[in-house]
């Protein structure tokens, strides 16, 4: 087969997938696609104690062959434009993808005012990822006021979340609710709130280390939903935490998820040398499960062309 009549099956083919976000497709129609990624909160010691920048994470991360680092933002030093142009001016001639800002943010409020105060307080960092280059905001859904039970919360987080919705569509952002703490720790009622927002721009940062039970079981359930990722390299499973099975979790990822599975280490040894060693056995296990461009290369170019 020709070089160029086997790319243009393969566009075809793509062209003919369903629309959507991790739309449905059985594992035959859907080709894995999936990319690596530093998350910066790795290095939250280090980038507290400023012995680490940011600029360093992007030189780590082209070092370490990722494609992506993902910006938590609590340490920048500031949001001008001389902090965060160069910043991206680096990341680009480095040839890494800045894909993602995480920012705190508590969508738990009860009243239409401080709703609209949360989509005030959004704003700003929406011009801080756009700045960078970032599609995708990491947000927090948080916590009930003290005495409200977690299902009374979840209409809140809804109202609020659709505001946020309205104005992420309106300039192109991506907004990753993480199943971080309180209610979002469980998977069903995490669903059910994306379910009820029904915002092509409102999805799930699926961390795979913050389910406090049954982890594989609710990644799963959140899998199609997940708009961002953040996988660690510890998982909660029959009741106590173990160290993640790569085998296991990309089984279920590469067949349903497209997009970046960041790194989030939270260990005690050094991130220094505990993220390479990481990211290197989460690339050779995405090679088995979700082939890049080399081995598509070697697969329709097999001969002369």
């Amino acid at each position: 087969m020709r070089r160029r009549d086997a790319i243009k099956q393969l566009s075809i083919a793509a062209l003919s997938l369903p629309v959507g976000l991790n739309a449905g497709a059985s594992e035959q129609q859907r080709k894995a696609h999936l990319r690596t990624s530093i998350c910066a909160y790795s290095f939250r010691n280090e980038l507290a104690k400023k012995t680490m920048r940011y600029e360093d994470l992007v030189r780590l991360a082209a070092d370490l062959g990722v494609d992506g680092l993902d910006l938590t933002v609590y340490w920048l030093p500031g949001t001008t434009d001389d902090v965060l142009l160069p910043l991206r001016l680096l990341a680009y001639r480095s040839g890494i993808d800045i894909q993602s800002i995480g920012i705190r943010t508590n969508m738990c409020r009860a009243t239409p005012e401080l709703q609209d105060a949360e989509v005030t307080a959004l704003k700003p960092w929406m011009d801080v990822a756009e700045k960078l280059g970032a599609r995708h905001i990491r947000v927090f859904g948080g916590s009930p006021p003290k005495g409200i039970a977690d299902d009374q919360a979840v209409p809140w987080a809804v109202a609020t979340l659709k505001k946020c919705a309205a104005l992420a569509a309106s300039r192109g952002m991506i907004l990753g609710v993480e199943d971080d703490g309180a209610f979002t720790t469980n998977a069903e009622r995490l669903v059910e709130i994306v379910k009820q927002v029904n915002s092509p721009w409102v999805g799930i940062n699926l961390d795979t280390g913050n389910f406090p039970t049954d982890g594989y079981r609710q990644v799963e359930m959140c899998l199609p939903y997940a708009v961002h990722m953040h996988v660690k390299s510890n998982i909660s499973e029959q009741g106590r935490r173990q160290p993640t099975d790569w085998e296991r979790l990309l089984q279920m990822v590469a067949p349903v998820y497209r997009g970046y599975m960041s790194l989030e280490y939270e260990g005690n040894d050094d991130p220094r040398t505990a993220v390479p060693e990481l990211i290197g056995t989460l690339q050779e296990t995405l090679r088995k499960y979700a082939p890049g461009p080399n081995s598509l290369q070697k697969a329709i170019l097999p001969g002369k062309v």
